[in-house]
């Protein structure tokens, strides 16, 4: 009588499907957990988050921006206000690396443009030979059906284009944004740049602005204005579900960038 004995499987021996199996359940499970929060708050409202420290909104990484060289603190005695200060008889606008001022926004554009072109040409040629050395005779016997030989070439070319372009365009953009000044060129001229950006919901706005200012453009009031900014770059825009059903799939856009016709 033979007896078999069979060794218990070990843990490398499990099978793979399951291991892939349980993987996926776990990614699964980890990309539903916003799924999961919404489901819990079902009939409620959501819940609030608690009280954190704001340095670590951003992933608590400090803040890197350009700023002015440092000034030596000069005390004097008996004396209210220290030199540089900012007080009642110094400038508070913007005149600094570092200093921030306001961009006012006010787009109102709008172009409206219509062009039509037409283009019409036609052409004709014939040519004929009467006699070639007595050899004209012999060409009814080549060709059977004979030939004529003072109408041997007969050509005609039409060409006719027609052209016709619309353009009606009208922009309203009028928003604000805080700006930093980054660079101060030999003449005096500011280089600023400012970026603001908005989230609502699963929609993300987006503000960007860059370009050349005087200083004397600046009004009292800190502020500037877009149409004093020489090589102005304006962008505003956003991402989102919003913005993403309203652009074209990607494979689409491929296809209409490839496709010839």
């Amino acid at each position: 009588m033979t007896t078999r004995v069979t060794a218990p499987s070990s843990a490398g021996s499990r099978p793979r499907g399951l291991t892939i199996l349980g993987l996926a359940t776990l990614a699964l499970m980890l990309s539903g957990c916003n799924m999961l929060t919404r489901l819990s708050e079902v009939g409620a409202a959501p819940e609030m988050s608690s009280i954190q420290n704001p340095a670590l909104y951003h992933g608590n990484e400090p803040v890197a921006v350009p700023m002015p060289r440092p000034v030596a603190l000069d005390f004097q005695a008996n004396s209210l206000w220290r030199p540089g200060s900012r007080a009642f008889f110094k400038d508070q606008r913007a005149t600094q690396v570092g200093d921030i001022l306001t961009v006012v926004i006010d787009i109102d554009d709008s172009a409206e443009l219509s062009n039509s072109s037409e283009r019409s040409r036609e052409s004709g040629e014939s040519a004929g030979l009467g006699g070639f050395l007595g050899f004209e005779d012999e060409l009814d016997k080549i060709f059977p059906d004979g030939v004529d030989n003072e109408n041997l070439v007969d050509a005609q070319a039409d060409s006719v284009s027609r052209g016709n372009g619309t353009i009606d365009r009208e922009e309203d953009i009028e928003v604000r944004v805080a700006a930093m000044i980054t660079q101060v060129l030999p003449n005096g001229n500011l280089v600023i740049a400012g970026r603001q950006e908005t989230r609502v919901n699963f929609e993300l706005r987006q503000l960007q602005v860059t370009g050349i200012i005087r200083p004397e453009d600046v009004t009292s009031t800190n502020t500037v204005s877009f149409d004093q900014i020489a090589e102005a770059r304006i962008s505003y825009g956003g991402r989102g579900h919003l913005s993403d059903v309203q652009q074209p799939r990607y494979g689409q856009q491929i296809y209409d960038i490839i496709f010839p016709f």
